[in-house]
């Protein structure tokens, strides 16, 4: 009777065992394929004539030559830019806080959308706008004042140029207020405030430094010169010098904090 009783309680355990064996199995099977030590590749965008002639270096040399050339070809362009003159410059700071300003829109937009709420891009683009038609006039009157005073048009424009500008973000709020929606009043001032701030970032730097032009090319070069001296020289040193990357550095800094 004893053996009786005992044989099936040992069954059962040694099947329960297996059970548990198969399911720590399967469970570390699925860590090493999503998210275990396994390393996860990566895309290499080295252009093929740069990999064929690199092809006999380190990865680590490899690297050093890549990021050189690609380097010399950004310090060419960019005294290309400089050649060019103050206009293009300005053109190209104009295209890349449009370009930002839309980056960051999109954002926000991907967020509003999903609600179906109406008018935000659109209120998004009216109101970069008008910061920048508040922005760049005082910049052309002040600089052109002699061409303005010319034409009768600009003459007005010039003269009521602030309250115009007012007027201007004055309809844009009123649209924002038509625009809102029941229940959804908070993530449409939140939204209306991501603009704002988007637009102080992004379109008062651009207006910075296009002013930067104005008063002389010098006061643009040397900056972004510091900048890409500043960064040449941090990798250069970290490739000689250092010890630890710098991602790893970042991740000890998180833990501490």
């Amino acid at each position: 009777m004893w053996e009786v009783q005992i044989l099936p309680k040992l069954m059962e355990e040694s099947e329960s065992e297996n059970k548990l064996d198969g399911e720590t199995a399967s469970d570390s099977e699925s860590k090493s394929e999503f998210g275990g030590s396994s390393p996860v590749p990566t895309s290499d965008d080295t252009p093929e004539v740069l990999n064929r002639a690199l092809s006999n270096l380190s990865s680590r040399w490899k690297n050093w030559w890549v990021r050189g050339i690609l380097t010399l070809a950004m310090i060419t362009f960019f005294f290309i830019i400089i050649y060019l003159g103050p206009m293009v410059l300005m053109t190209i700071v104009m295209c890349v806080q449009i370009k930002c300003f839309h980056e960051i829109i999109t954002i926000g937009y991907n967020v509003y959308h999903s609600y179906d709420l109406p008018w935000f891009r659109t209120l998004s683009w009216y109101f970069l706008l008008c910061v920048n038609y508040f922005f760049y006039g005082e910049t052309v009157t002040d600089y052109f004042f002699t061409l303005v005073q010319r034409e009768e048009p600009l003459r007005i424009l010039s003269k009521y140029h602030r309250f115009i500008s007012f007027a201007l973000y004055l309809t844009g709020f009123c649209m924002f207020v038509l625009s809102l929606v029941k229940k959804h009043y908070r993530l449409q001032f939140y939204m209306f405030g991501w603009t704002h701030v988007t637009l102080l970032i992004v379109v008062t730097q651009s207006h910075l430094i296009i002013h930067n032009l104005f008063e002389g090319m010098i006061w643009f070069i040397v900056p972004i010169s510091c900048v890409i001296c500043n960064d040449i020289m941090a990798y250069m040193f970290g490739f000689f010098f250092g010890r630890t990357p710098l991602i790893k550095v970042w991740d000890v800094l998180g833990d501490k904090t």
